[in-house]
């Protein structure tokens, strides 16, 4: 039987994850938007998600896989740590060779490498991974965190984290990967391996008004050329 792994990004279309029942292992990106009741993890990658974290202005129940810098701010907050050592599943540090730091590895990418790495997983299924379809950089998180979502920043990260994910379906070229959407055009190549699960708008059952901005409906009226 195939190893099935569900990555739930932050984007605004993550909702697409309630469409179905979903079998397999369910990672979760920093805080998602709704509850995973049988999350398997949530990955964190950032010192700004730690920070809210410790300050008590974010709180994420269940297990925690953490990257790179949030062990350097364990390391650098033993006492926080101690605190809530029960959640942390385990650090992990790997950087694939085609990316040049770990600040270009976002905790999508980190995800979905976890998945296929660590986990072995045949199939991932990744919803709510918008900046790949769509000058779309909304995330879930800037609900509690201060982001810079300006049109010159967007661009950077865009060109920055694209050219990764080309890389990782490459890298993995027997695993099986299925990025939901409403709509087909993806910004990168899509190779053999790689299959975009369509979502007819107007058959959407999901609640995607419910803590969602109002831009989220907009884009439903929209497909972006970025």
């Amino acid at each position: 039987m195939p190893r099935v792994v569900h990555v739930i990004g932050n984007g605004d279309h993550s909702f697409l994850y309630n469409e179905e029942p979903r079998k397999g292992l369910k990672l979760g990106c920093n805080h998602i938007g709704f509850e995973v009741k049988d999350k398997f993890a949530s990955c964190i990658v950032d010192y700004k998600f730690m920070d809210a974290l410790t300050k008590g202005n974010i709180y994420l129940p269940g297990q925690w896989i953490l990257g790179f810098r949030p062990k350097h701010w364990m390391e650098m907050n033993p006492q926080f740590f101690m605190k809530v050592a029960k959640h942390v599943k385990e650090f992990y540090l790997e950087l694939p060779h085609y990316v040049a730091n770990y600040t270009d590895f976002n905790c999508g990418h980190f995800a979905v490498y976890y998945a296929v790495h660590k986990l072995k997983a045949d199939e991932v299924n990744m919803y709510g991974f918008d900046s790949n379809f769509d000058f779309n950089l909304n995330s879930v998180s800037d609900f509690n965190l201060q982001s810079d979502r300006g049109g010159a920043n967007n661009l950077r990260l865009a060109d920055n984290w694209r050219p990764i994910w080309q890389q990782i379906f490459r890298e993995w070229k027997d695993v099986k990967f299925k990025m939901h959407h409403i709509h087909d055009k993806l910004k990168i190549n899509k190779d053999d391996n790689v299959e975009v699960v369509v979502y007819d708008r107007k058959n959407i059952k999901s609640d995607i008004t419910k803590g969602r901005p109002s831009e989220v409906l907009s884009s439903f009226d929209q497909v972006s050329d970025a």
